[in-house]
C-alpha cells in the first residue's frame, strides 16, 4: 500500500425527509434539530459534524440538500445575528456567531432535486468533489472519540498511510444489525484494522449469522458500519453506471453495492473507531443522545 492523497473535502448528504421524526421535520431539518455539546453550547447536529471535520484537516465541506431547504442551511452558516440578538448575546456567544460565519466560508451546497437514494445523494456530489478522495460523513449520525483524536481525524490518518478507501466500523450486537449496513473481512493488524471482503446492507439476522461472522468477534458481535468514511472518487464512475442503466435496490440508487465494487477493483479497509456515533435519526436514538452526548 501506498500513502494517499491529501482528503481535502467532505460530503454530508442532509437531504432526506426524516420520516421517522415526522412531524418534527415538517418544522425543521433533522439535522438541525439542537444537540448539547459539552461545552453547554446547543448546537444543530450539521454544525457538529461540519466542526468535526474542519478540525480534521478538511478544507471544504460539501453539504447535499433538497431545493426547499438550501435556504435554512445556507441561512445558517452565513446570515449574520441582527444587531440587537447580537448584543443581547453573551461574549462567549457573540464569539461562537463569528465563528459559525468563518466555518460557512468553508461550507458549499449541493442540491439533490428529486431524493432517489443515499447512493444518488453522494453521486450529485461529483462535480464539487472533484477527482480526489473525500469524507463521507451521514447527516443524521455525530461522533465522539474515545481519547484525543477524533473519529473523522483517525479515517484520515489510517488513509494517508494505506491510501486505500476504508470507512469506519463498530462493534455491534445481533439484536441492531438489521439498522445498519455490516461488513467482513480479514483481519490486518491487532485486531482493529481488517480488509473488507462483503458489504452487506441491513442484513437479516438469518444472513449475518450465515455470512457475516468475522473471526475473534463474539457470537453474537458483528462489524457495522459506523457512518464516516474515505472513498476514491472512482465510486462515481460507478454510481454513473448505476443511474445511467437505472440500476435500484428497493427502488433507489444505494451507495452500498457501488463500495462493493469498488472494494472488488481497489480494495477496502474498515477500521474499527475508538469512539462512539449518535444516531439521530430515530426518536429513541435521539432522545438517548440528547441524554448522553454532553456527558460523553
Amino acid at each position: 500500500m501506498k500513502p494517499g492523497q491529501k482528503v481535502r473535502k467532505a460530503v454530508i448528504p442532509a437531504a432526506g425527509f426524516g420520516t421517522r421524526l415526522f412531524p418534527a421535520t415538517k418544522a425543521a431539518k433533522k439535522e438541525l434539530f439542537p444537540i448539547i455539546d459539552r461545552d453547554g453550547i446547543a448546537k444543530p447536529a450539521i454544525l457538529l459534524i461540519v466542526e468535526e471535520a474542519l478540525e480534521a484537516g478538511i478544507e471544504q465541506v460539501i453539504i447535499i440538500v433538497q431545493e426547499d431547504d438550501l435556504h435554512a442551511f445556507r441561512d445558517f452558516f452565513t446570515q449574520q445575528v441582527s444587531i440587537e440578538n447580537y448584543n443581547k448575546l453573551p461574549r462567549p456567544f457573540q464569539a461562537y456567531a463569528r465563528r459559525i460565519l468563518e466555518i460557512g466560508r468553508r461550507v458549499t451546497f449541493v442540491t439533490q432535486t428529486t431524493q432517489q437514494g443515499f447512493g444518488h445523494a453522494v453521486w450529485c456530489a461529483k462535480e464539487a468533489v472533484g477527482g480526489e478522495p473525500f469524507l463521507l460523513m451521514l447527516g443524521d449520525h455525530i461522533y465522539r472519540a474515545s481519547g484525543d483524536t477524533s473519529c473523522a481525524r483517525q479515517l484520515v490518518d489510517e488513509y494517508q498511510q494505506h491510501g486505500t478507501s476504508l470507512l469506519g466500523l463498530r462493534r455491534t450486537p445481533e439484536s441492531e444489525i438489521a439498522n445498519f449496513g455490516t461488513v467482513v473481512g480479514v483481519w490486518l493488524d491487532d485486531d482493529r484494522l481488517l480488509s473488507v471482503t462483503e458489504f452487506a446492507e441491513k442484513p437479516t439476522l438469518d444472513y449475518a449469522r450465515h455470512s457475516l461472522r468475522v473471526p475473534g468477534l463474539p457470537g453474537d458481535e458483528y462489524l457495522t458500519v459506523f457512518g464516516q468514511y474515505i472513498i476514491k472518487p472512482q465510486i462515481f464512475d460507478y454510481l454513473d453506471e448505476h443511474i445511467e442503466h437505472n440500476v435500484r435496490e428497493r427502488g433507489e440508487f444505494q451507495l452500498t453495492s457501488a463500495l462493493d465494487r469498488l472494494r472488488q477493483e481497489d480494495g477496502f479497509l474498515g477500521l474499527i473507531m475508538d469512539g462512539r456515533r449518535y444516531d439521530i435519526g430515530l426518536p429513541q436514538y435521539y432522545l438517548e443522545t440528547l441524554a448522553t452526548f454532553s456527558k460523553a
